[in-house]
């Protein structure tokens, strides 16, 4: 089985514009921010080729890719103290 890396590199390439570069820009932010990041690949299935995960320690983040949008889900971002963050009120689990 290929490292979870590899699978990364291929959608970043695989997606060819905009949402690939932006997917590496922030896939280098998150490996500066904290050298230790684990990238997994999860959730893999026969209609879903899968979701960029980092951890470290758990879940951190997952790096999914839409047709407009490159989202960026942190697992415990609604915990985050900074107010200037952005979150949305299903993260709040309202």
């Amino acid at each position: 089985m290929e490292p979870a890396s590899a699978f990364i590199d291929e959608k970043v390439k695989e997606l060819g514009d905009w949402r690939g570069k932006t997917l590496a820009k922030v896939r280098t932010i998150i490996h500066e921010a904290d050298p230790e990041i684990v990238e997994e690949w999860k959730w893999a299935k026969a209609k879903s080729p899968g979701t960029p995960v980092f951890s470290h320690g758990g879940i951190v983040c997952t790096g999914e890719t839409y047709k407009s949008v490159v989202k960026m889900t942190f697992a415990k971002g609604a915990a985050l103290k900074d107010p200037s963050v952005y979150s949305t009120q299903a993260s709040r689990g309202m």
